[in-house]
């Protein structure tokens, strides 16, 4: 329901209308409530900027007299008049969204001088030259934010000027020296645009309204909306405020202040300013400010007022804020105030002080940290002071930066790295066999596929930085070299990654080192205490086992047994395997691979000792494991169009291309694969469920605690879970025998990634114990999707175009794919009361997506070891968010 007052005075407005007045308006309003010295004025509401754009970008008539009365009023407050030529009331202009976006949207001041109001002002204060400086900066910037004039036309003619006055500094300029820029500033708006500068102040303040609503959807805005998950729906407001000036001379100035360091987290107050100068001076960089501790020397006076009222702003948001303020002839105003801006060490770091100050309660704290900000402190970062040549933008695949020097196969990964070099492994895409190389490299770079490609979840798992679909660069592995932007890179160059943001960097920037610090410990620590949702890992080595454990999982969720195959020991036996022409040959292959896994699994069992771990019999097609289609006809081709080479050579080579053509599908992504695999040839899952209870017997031998779940895959009818379920309970039984059956208490379950699934999870459920979603393959069969050919095609597209909301891979489609993990999981527990739900596709860590299953009353997630903190607190910010789960409103059955 639309509001019929979109215009709010300062003293009617409170902190609780923050949808409507936008953060800064509302905050305005509170302080003015709170009696701090603010400069009266008022805000036009989110509401009417909506209003706006459904308008076509016009402001109603209702909305302009509102602000016109609201003038009038204001107006009284000042005992000045607006475009009057003796006394002028001046105003800003300023933006105010609902979520924080510093330096997104635009500002213009000092706005309601013309020719005559100048002289008026100048009059009034007795000082033209600040009078006229006022007049300058209001032409620069209304030409600049209202006209689109590019700012350099009018930086070129102040620097002409004070070349011609021989003026250091803006301040050094002379009175007459200002009359002659607006001049010249006049003469560019009106050669630019076509039209004057409006002498009328009303039109100047419509415009600037206007101005200031359209800068919602400017470029920079967008990106940073689509960064921080800001709702393009919450529009801005506007507040129109009273100007104060900080450039009037000695006794003059303006700065920003921060309650605490914003870079450490100290409690020591923390800002800079600026001695007769406007706002916009300190941020733009054009004079070198002035640490805020010698503003104690300066103004003693304006100093204590000015700590003291950062005291009661932080008292009173139990925040650290950010304060804007400026002195106008020795008189202290307050302009804005914000929770300020904080790196990720520093928010923990003051959000743990304020619960030891007795400020906020361990609830408070834990629901205030930004879950995306952990990534900063556990995985390397870039030293963004050093970034000046970036190369191309990709898909932020796997958070981190690596630096390394550009290699473009595994092979040579792995070689120079065993030579003691740093390598970055760039490949159009990666397949299983370049695992080796992957392992060696620092971090990985690909020209196709999604954030669920194979590079993404295999770098993710890992914990190293990956950069995927990065479309804008041209690897051509044959030749060593790589082009972006018209660039040639050739190998050995050094290059760096940045998978939190997806940039590839020319040359090696110095990197910022991980750290579990302490604070982040004792948050986790608060974390536990609150959630009720349990964080499993995705894990498949001993090794990420260990790592996850040390990160706080509670089990394993997801045990990929194909990633154990990867190795290059291991490979060509899965080749002989695969390849075999009969039984009996694939039999043998199987014995070689079955004490392989053994091992593993022992490892693994003996890391997770007394908690569960979920494994997942092998899914993924056969063909992934064996030699790449076309590599294999252009050796093919090549050998038969010899006339030498070995004749043996020639036969292996065509009965392996048969083999690989025999095993090709037209969608292998449907295919042959998953529980399919395991019903056609039993053996291969027999080999690996005994493998996995030969491990569980040796590690209850040696005093581990062990709790095996068994998955099944890609399970879409119910008989298929039966007949393999029939298969883990003989195998076990023959493994363990009855005596260690009862010190190894393993579950069977089913992960659930077919539509089909879902929709008869009340068959499924009477052979499951346990749901795990796959929210990757679910995902992509609900949306017809093709993960890596949408990701790398179309869905950019689509979420920059509001078609979807966003990237369904990144974040859970709740009202679809949502819909079914709900459905599946309300039928099965009406069949099994105690069937244990969770989900362990890419959406685990994601924060948007652990509320969702916690609304839904799942058991837990399972995600990467490395996002398992972000996970933690994600979990317990649901639970303070919505309580303890609901019950669901999906229908109990179909």
């Amino acid at each position: 329901m639309t509001t019929q007052k979109q215009v709010v005075p300062f003293q009617e407005g409170d902190a609780s209308m923050i949808a409507l007045l936008g953060g800064k308006g509302a905050n305005l309003a509170e302080m003015t409530r709170a009696g701090l010295p603010v400069p009266p004025g008022f805000t036009i509401t989110t509401e009417a900027c909506l209003a706006f754009f459904v308008k076509g970008n016009r402001l109603s008539d209702s909305l302009l007299e509102q602000v016109e009365a609201s003038l009038n009023q204001l107006e009284k407050q000042k005992n000045q008049t607006f475009g009057d030529a003796d006394n002028p009331l001046l105003v800003s202009v300023r933006s105010g969204s609902v979520s924080s976006m510093p330096g997104m949207m635009d500002t213009i001041l000092n706005l309601g001088l013309n020719d005559k109001t100048v002289r008026g002002l100048a009059a009034h204060t007795n000082n033209e030259k600040f009078a006229y400086d006022c007049y300058r900066r209001l032409l620069q910037m209304f030409g600049s934010v209202v006209l689109g004039i590019e700012s350099g036309h009018f930086e070129n003619l102040l620097h002409r000027l004070k070349v011609k006055e021989g003026a250091h500094q803006d301040q050094d300029v002379t009175a007459n020296g200002w009359k002659e820029l607006i001049e010249a500033y006049k003469a560019c708006i009106l050669s630019k645009t076509g039209r004057a500068f409006p002498q009328n102040v009303y039109e100047q303040l419509k415009l600037a309204i206007e101005a200031v609503f359209k800068s919602w959807n400017n470029a920079r805005a967008q990106t940073y909306r689509k960064l921080n998950r800001i709702p393009d729906e919450q529009g801005t407001a506007v507040n129109v405020q009273s100007m104060v000036f900080g450039n009037m001379g000695g006794n003059s100035g303006t700065g920003v202040v921060f309650t605490r360091n914003p870079s450490t987290g100290e409690n020591t107050f923390f800002g800079e300013y600026l001695i007769n100068a406007q706002g916009e001076d300190v941020v733009a960089g054009i004079r070198t400010p002035l640490v805020i501790a010698a503003l104690q020397e300066e103004m003693p006076a304006i100093y204590e007022q000015l700590l003291d009222a950062s005291k009661q702003l932080e008292k009173h948001y139990k925040d650290m804020q950010d304060i804007e303020f400026t002195v106008e002839n020795n008189k202290l105003y307050l302009l804005q105030t914000r929770s300020g801006k904080r790196n990720a060490q520093a928010a923990l770091k003051i959000a743990v002080d304020l619960v030891h100050e007795g400020v906020l309660t361990k609830q408070d704290a834990v629901s205030r940290i930004e879950v995306l900000h952990l990534d900063q402190l556990l995985h390397r970062g870039i030293d963004e002071a050093a970034v000046i040549d970036v190369l191309a933008l990709g898909l932020p695949a796997s958070p981190g930066a690596a630096v390394g020097q550009l290699v473009f196969d595994a092979d040579t990964a792995e070689e120079w790295v065993r030579a003691g070099r740093t390598v970055i492994l760039a490949r159009t895409e990666t397949t299983p066999e370049d695992i080796h190389g992957v392992i060696a490299a620092e971090g990985v770079l690909t020209s196709r596929g999604g954030m669920t490609s194979h590079a993404a979840v295999v770098a993710r798992g890992m914990g190293k930085p990956c950069v995927c679909g990065c479309e804008e660069i041209r690897i051509v592995p044959e030749e060593k070299r790589m082009f972006a932007q018209n660039r040639l890179l050739e190998e050995g160059e050094w290059i760096t990654l940045d998978g939190a943001t997806g940039r590839v960097i020319a040359g090696a920037m110095p990197l910022l080192e991980a750290r579990m610090t302490d604070e982040l410990l004792i948050m986790l620590e608060w974390a536990d205490e609150i959630r009720t949702l349990k964080v499993f890992a995705n894990a498949d080595n001993p090794h990420d086992a260990g790592i996850a454990r040390q990160l706080g999982a509670e089990g394993i969720g997801l045990c990929r047994t194909e990633h154990m195959f990867f190795s290059p020991a291991r490979l060509p036996v899965v080749q002989r395997m695969i390849l075999a022409e009969d039984k009996e040959a694939r039999l043998k292959a199987l014995a070689q691979l079955l004490p392989m896994q053994q091992s593993d699994f022992e490892g693994i069992f003996e890391r997770m000792d007394g908690l569960p771990v979920t494994i997942r019999l092998l899914d993924p097609p056969l063909h992934e494991f064996l030699p790449n289609l076309d590599e294999l006809q252009k050796r093919h081709a090549q050998l038969t169009y010899e006339r030498d080479g070995s004749i043996k050579e020639k036969e292996e080579v065509a009965s392996l291309l048969r083999k690989v053509q025999a095993l090709h599908e037209a969608n292998p992504m449907l295919g042959q694969r998953g529980c399919r695999l395991g019903i056609v040839y039993p053996e291969i899952y027999d080999m690996q469920i005994e493998a996995i209870f030969r491990a569980a017997s040796i590690c209850i031998d040696a005093g581990v605690r062990v709790h095996p779940e068994i998955m099944i895959p890609l399970v879409g009818h119910a008989n298929e879970l039966k007949i393999l379920r029939e298969l883990v309970d003989f195998v076990a039984q023959q493994v363990l025998g009855k005596d260690k059956l009862r010190e190894c208490p393993y579950q069977v379950g089913t992960m659930i990634e077919v539509p089909r699934a879902a929709l008869t999870a009340r068959q499924i459920a009477a052979h499951a114990d346990f749901f795990s979603f796959g929210t990757n393959d679910l995902t992509q069969m609900t949306f017809g999707y093709s993960r890596d050919d949408a990701e790398g095609k179309f869905l950019t597209h689509y979420v920059n175009h509001k078609l979807l909301p966003h990237n369904p891979f990144q974040v859970l489609d709740t009202e679809g794919v949502g819909q079914l993990i709900e459905l599946a999981v309300n039928v099965g527990r009406s069949v099994k009361p105690s069937l244990k739900t969770g989900i362990c596709g890419e959406h685990g860590g994601d924060r948007e997506s652990i509320f969702f299953c916690h609304r839904i009353g799942l058991d837990y997630v399972s995600c990467s070891p490395y996002r398992i903190p972000l996970a933690r607190i994600a979990a317990a910010q649901a639970f303070l968010l919505y309580g303890e789960p609901g019950a669901s409103d999906v229908a109990q059955a179909i």
